[in-house]
């Protein structure tokens, strides 16, 4: 037996083990992200925003993923004559808060000084 041998092959179930880790290979993640930026793009378009907000509101998405979501749901709801579902909440305020999950509560009450 060759003395690399072992080691070779422990090298390979290693790297055969990162998928069992939880690492996340960089082709896998270029494809979620697309996946949510289309995802992203096609909600802002069902929710009859323009893609200039959707762009604004969702700054830190791909915009080419956002932008082909926004374009396959605008054919989809065409050709399917699907109206329009307006957002329950307001863009402005989600824009600031991006991603925190604190803000989705409500703002704590301000004690005043006595």
């Amino acid at each position: 037996m060759h003395p690399r041998l072992p080691l070779l092959l422990t090298g390979l179930v290693a790297l055969a083990g990162c998928d069992y880790l939880g690492i996340e290979a960089a082709s896998a993640a270029q494809a979620r992200r697309a996946a949510e930026g289309k995802a992203i793009g096609a909600a802002c378009r069902h929710a009859g925003r323009a893609i200039e907000d959707c762009f604004a509101l969702n700054a830190r998405v791909d915009k080419a993923a956002v932008y082909a979501g926004w374009r396959e749901m605008n054919d989809y709801m065409t050709e399917n004559r699907i109206e329009v579902v307006p957002p329950q909440r307001d863009g402005a305020d989600l824009a600031t808060h991006d991603d925190d999950p604190a803000t989705d509560a409500e703002p704590p009450t301000q004690r005043r000084g006595g």
